[in-house]
């Protein structure tokens, strides 16, 4: 495995790039740019990457199905870090061209719904096509392929082009969550600001079941923060659910309540405990009476002195 380099969601100059550079690490790591998310995670699995960053979430269009479902089948992998990005989009042209003469416009399929509205007022008429990257579809249109692409202002001068218009997003403050990938291996330690990600199919369809896998979490007091479903490829109905829950899986509450779930569903993937990121220990709310380690631990001794006469 080559312990120097990390790949992530190329070609050059994607916003993904821009988020992978902001950690420390990178300085000194070869950067590899990768054609897609499964290519990125599978450079991890095959050895030829020892960690990998990809987009997961945003804050206006929710789960990137690409990353779950990468991560939800196939060999497994685990998140170590979370980088929070804001977002916002420049319309990216040739030399010289117009608003009026833009017929046809790529991105990346997450761009869409962020930029949407600006373009039903301003490019009503014009065609949208999918890329495999923002970066990509910069690409493409200095091949002549598309008129404009929605990209990062920073992706210009890579390919270039002009950025004919700047500062576009539907939503104010919108934000794009990427984590960084690598084989399974034991987490890093609690920092009091965690999250714990999980992958969960139900055992059998029945009413009640998605109360079932949510009761583990909630008697214990672990709050959620993401659940969405995926199909499991397995036909009409059959889905699995991907959760980010707070906390770490050394945390008593966390690690009971997966403990739980492994006990009522036939398959429970564990996509690692990380730091949250852009959260202090100190921002974290305080944990609801009877669900700190210390709790868990007073009953736990409570019991064994029952079982053994000591009451």
């Amino acid at each position: 495995m080559s312990a120097t380099r990390y790949a992530y969601l190329g070609p050059e100059g994607t916003f993904t790039e821009v988020a992978l550079r902001t950690l420390p690490e990178a300085a000194t790591r070869e950067l590899v740019p990768m054609v897609s998310v499964p290519a990125a995670l599978d450079a991890v699995r095959n050895g030829q990457a020892a960690a990998a960053l990809v987009p997961i979430e945003n804050s206006v269009e929710g789960g990137i199905t690409a990353t779950l479902d990468e991560l939800t089948t196939g060999a497994p992998l685990m998140i170590y870090r979370e980088v929070l990005l804001s977002i916002t989009f420049a319309l990216l042209v040739r030399p010289g061209t117009k608003l009026s003469d833009i017929k046809t416009v790529t991105a990346h399929p997450a761009a869409q719904p962020q930029v949407r509205n600006w373009m039903a007022a301003h490019l009503p008429n014009a065609v949208w096509e999918s890329a495999a990257s923002n970066a990509d579809g910069a690409r493409l249109v200095q091949e002549g392929r598309y008129d404009a692409a929605f990209a990062g202002e920073f992706a210009a001068a890579t390919y270039g082009l002009e950025p004919l218009v700047t500062e576009i997003h539907d939503a104010e403050n919108a934000q794009t969550r990427f984590v960084l990938v690598g084989r399974p291996a034991r987490p890093s330690a609690p920092t009091g600001a965690d999250k714990t990600s999980v992958v969960i199919w139900l055992g059998d369809d029945h009413p009640g079941a998605l109360l079932e896998l949510l009761q583990e979490f909630a008697v214990r007091g672990v709050n959620l923060m993401l659940i969405q479903s995926r199909p499991t490829g397995e036909g009409i109905g059959n889905y699995c659910f991907a959760v980010d829950a707070e906390g770490h899986i050394a945390d008593r509450r966390v690690g009971e309540a997966l403990m739980g779930l492994k006990r009522i569903c036939p398959n429970v993937r564990f996509l690692g405990s990380y730091p949250r990121a852009g959260v202090t220990p100190d921002e974290v709310g305080a944990l609801r009476t009877g669900t700190s380690d210390t709790d868990f631990t007073d009953a736990s001794d409570w019991l064994a002195r029952s079982q053994d006469g000591r009451v």
